[in-house]
C-alpha cells in the first residue's frame, strides 16, 4: 500500500517535473532520475546518516535494500500491467547504463556482499552514483 501511494504521488509530481526538466533544455532521463530520487529519499537519508556515522555497511545496507525492494517490486509491477495497457514495455536503458549497472553489480558483489564495507569501498559506490547522474545529464 505504501509504493502504491509513493507511486501514486510520484504520478501527481512528475507533469512538474517534466516541465522543469523541459525548461532546463535537459534530458528526458532526468525525469526518471528526479522521481526515483524522490521516491528513495527516506532511505537515502538514513544511509547518509549511518555512513557518517562511520557505519558504512549499514549505509550500503539500507541504499541497496531500498533500491532493490523498489525495483523488485516497481519492474514486476509495470510489466504486469503491460499486459494490458497498449505499447510494449520499454525499460529505456542505452548500452552506457548497461555497462554502470553490470560494473555496479560486480562492485556489490565484492564489496557489499562479504559484510565488510569501508569507506573507499562507500567512495567507489559514490563514484558509480556520480557517472551515472552525469550520464543521465549529458548523454
Amino acid at each position: 500500500m505504501a509504493l502504491v501511494a509513493v507511486v501514486g504521488d510520484a504520478k501527481l509530481v512528475s507533469p512538474t517535473i517534466e516541465g522543469g526538466v523541459e525548461s532546463a533544455g535537459l534530458p528526458n532521463s532526468v525525469v526518471g532520475v528526479v522521481i526515483a530520487l524522490m521516491v528513495l529519499m527516506p532511505e537515502t537519508l538514513a544511509a547518509v546518516r549511518a555512513a557518517r556515522r562511520d557505519r558504512m555497511q549499514t549505509s550500503l545496507n539500507l541504499a541497496y535494500g531500498s533500491a532493490i525492494a523498489s525495483i523488485g517490486l516497481t519492474i514486476p509491477a509495470i510489466a504486469l500491467a503491460s499486459i494490458w495497457l497498449p505499447g510494449t514495455l520499454v525499460l529505456g536503458e542505452d548500452a552506457t547504463h548497461m555497462v554502470l549497472l553490470t560494473l555496479t553489480a560486480v562492485v556489490s558483489a565484492l564489496t557489499v556482499v562479504p559484510g565488510r564495507a569501508n569507506l573507499l569501498q562507500g567512495g567507489v559506490h559514490l563514484l558509480l552514483f556520480a557517472a551515472f547522474v552525469f550520464l543521465s545529464f549529458s548523454p
